[in-house]
């Protein structure tokens, strides 16, 4: 770790009893660096905070027994420097008091520290409460990067819960080159698994909290499959092959009801989202719910993870283990939860995205689920998520697999509760902790937080920008971004191992321009939105002439493509 940027305040504003309120305009964690020129012995007190009270002084409730306090005592001698060294806050806004003379901007430097790590992807879009997102998301992430991934930068907590990481983790890696970060965090995880095989919620464990449910220890499959598709390093599925399997022994063989159901579950959807904004005021968030049918869908994902780790890393005997045991709980899973009425378990939408995304709503079913879940999010939520941790993981990307795109945009486009673009509208700079961050109970609501970003950042780029690993570690791209009614433009750019992938496309009512950048070493099968093959230009000629470039197929609206390295300028008619 280490200071990765300097921040300038935006305003210093001097209150009573001679103390300043500084603002930094940005939620981050780190420290102030100051200077002060006053007599030996004099003391000036900084005071840290995410936000204020309505009279302006700090809102420090939310810190919890943090003390978020810096004190320096002046050696006399000039014009002194100061900034901490051995520890961190999570702030916007800075008290002062016993600052001699009179403070100013140029006195304190706002110092950004997380670890050293290269900023690989970026995303722009025509819509800018997309981009504000976006941008919200990267001061979250960059703000809990501190040797491992913690929850939140600053109450007392601060400890790498399992549960926050698994599809975000995923979503960070194309802001982020954070491969050796997950490695190592893949490692303490592997380190804090007990001998009987329990891997803990928060690793490494230093809250020793080994509650024994799949959604939180799962991460560990989780992230390592995320390792594998956007590295293609085979070691790691190689090195933690065994103590993944022991910890998918050890949750089968004490979980497991005689309806083949795994009954235990910690925390539910952890967070989802009260009713009413009214309805979550003054409520404290940290209440769990359990579900067998979180963790049985859960578990039936990660038995299909395992089967293609252990042919992966030369287990094949394995495979079958697993296939076997996977059947065997899709038919329990299917005759214990799915309802005749075309939904699964409480009907939430969590409990029906997971039916669908991890396949095991039964194919003579599909249509009735997939129109219910349109149903809740079109009708009951009027077009907003309903979902807690878990199963906004998965929404995105189901929705738009679904052929419902524009469902998936509209809740990422949303302004009103519950939605990210309810934080922005509500002055966020970061991602709140809780959906209803501005009115729930300051126990547990952190404003810097990214367990709700869910997969989002992943769909801004596999599927708005259309850069998409297919195998290898994007040594084959796939690329093929959604057409969207509002979205006009995407610009995005990810710093593969193989080098800067660009996908950069505008559209109107008549006509898609795509410019491609595929790097060396690398190819593409790209899905070009076009009336017919006749109708795409390659910079200017036509592209049923240009022999570099192999025609797959021509479908209803696409035309799909092969792409060789090099820079590529299309033009379709729509």
């Amino acid at each position: 770790m280490k200071v990765m940027q300097d921040i300038v305040p935006v305003s210093i504003v001097k209150k009573a009893e001679g103390k300043y309120i500084i603002d930094f305009g940005q939620n981050f964690s780190g420290w102030v660096k100051m200077s002060v020129s006053g007599t030996s012995g004099s003391k000036v007190t900084l005071r840290f905070a995410e936000s204020l009270q309505d009279n302006g002084e700090l809102f420090t409730t939310n810190l919890r027994d943090a003390k978020a306090t810096d004190n320096y005592i002046l050696k006399g001698e000039g014009t002194e420097e100061w900034e901490p060294r051995f520890t961190y806050h999570g702030f916007r806004y800075v008290e002062v008091s016993g600052y001699p003379g009179v403070a100013s901007k140029a006195n304190f430097t706002g110092r950004l520290v997380y670890d050293d790590m290269q900023n690989v992807g970026t995303f722009v879009s025509s819509n800018p409460l997309l981009n504000q997102i976006h941008k919200n998301a990267w001061w979250g992430i960059a703000s809990n990067y501190k040797g491992m991934p913690v929850d939140c930068p600053q109450r007392n907590e601060r400890q790498p819960w399992l549960g926050d990481r698994p599809v975000s983790a995923y979503g960070e890696n194309f802001l982020f080159d954070n491969a050796n970060f997950y490695i190592k965090w893949l490692e303490d995880i592997r380190l804090s698994q007990k001998e009987d095989g329990a891997i803990p919620d928060v690793a490494p464990a230093f809250w020793r909290y080994y509650s024994d449910n799949i959604s939180w220890p799962g991460t560990y499959l989780l992230i390592a499959d995320m390792l594998y598709q956007q590295t293609g390093d085979l070691r790691i599925l190689q090195k933690h092959y065994p103590a993944m399997k022991k910890w998918m022994d050890y949750m089968q063989f004490r979980y497991t009801d005689k309806d083949g159901i795994i009954t235990k579950d910690s925390y539910g959807d952890w967070c989802f989202p009260p009713a009413t904004i009214e309805a979550g005021r003054g409520k404290i968030a940290d209440k769990k719910y359990p579900s067998a049918l979180i963790s049985s869908a859960y578990y039936y994902h990660l038995l299909h993870m395992m089967s293609r780790f252990s042919m992966l890393t030369g287990n094949g005997k394995d495979q079958s283990y697993f296939l076997d045991r996977a059947a065997k709980m899709r038919t329990d899973f299917n005759k214990k939860f799915y309802n005749q009425a075309g939904f699964y378990g409480s009907n939430s939408l969590t409990d029906n995205l997971l039916a669908m995304h991890f396949g095991l709503v039964e194919d003579a079913n599909k249509e009735k689920l997939a129109n219910r879940i349109v149903e809740i999010v079109e009708k009951e939520n009027k077009g907003h998520l309903s979902t807690g941790v878990i199963g906004t993981q998965w929404i995105m990307r189901t929705l738009t697999d679904m052929g419902r795109v524009d469902l998936a945009y509209k809740i990422a486009t949303n302004k009103t509760y519950p939605s990210w673009g309810y934080m922005v509208e509500n002055g966020a700079t970061t991602i709140w902790e809780l959906w209803n961050g501005n009115t729930a109970h300051p126990k547990m609501n952190s404003q810097n937080h990214v367990m709700m970003l869910g997969d989002l950042l992943v769909w801004f780029y596999e599927n708005l920008a259309g850069i998409k690993s297919q195998e290898n570690a994007f040594q084959t791209v796939v690329m093929k971004p959604e057409v969207i009614a509002g979205l006009d433009h995407v610009n995005a750019n990810y710093n593969s191992l193989y080098g800067k992938i660009e996908s950069n496309w505008t559209k109107n009512k008549s006509a898609f321009e795509w410019k491609i950048v595929i790097p060396a070493n690398a190819k593409a099968k790209v899905y070009l939105p076009a009336k017919d093959l006749s109708s795409i230009t390659e910079n200017n000629k036509k592209l049923k002439d240009n022999k570099d470039i192999r025609v797959l197929s021509e479908e209803e609206g696409s035309v799909r493509v092969e792409l060789g390295s090099g820079t590529y300028q299309f033009k379709t008619k729509l």
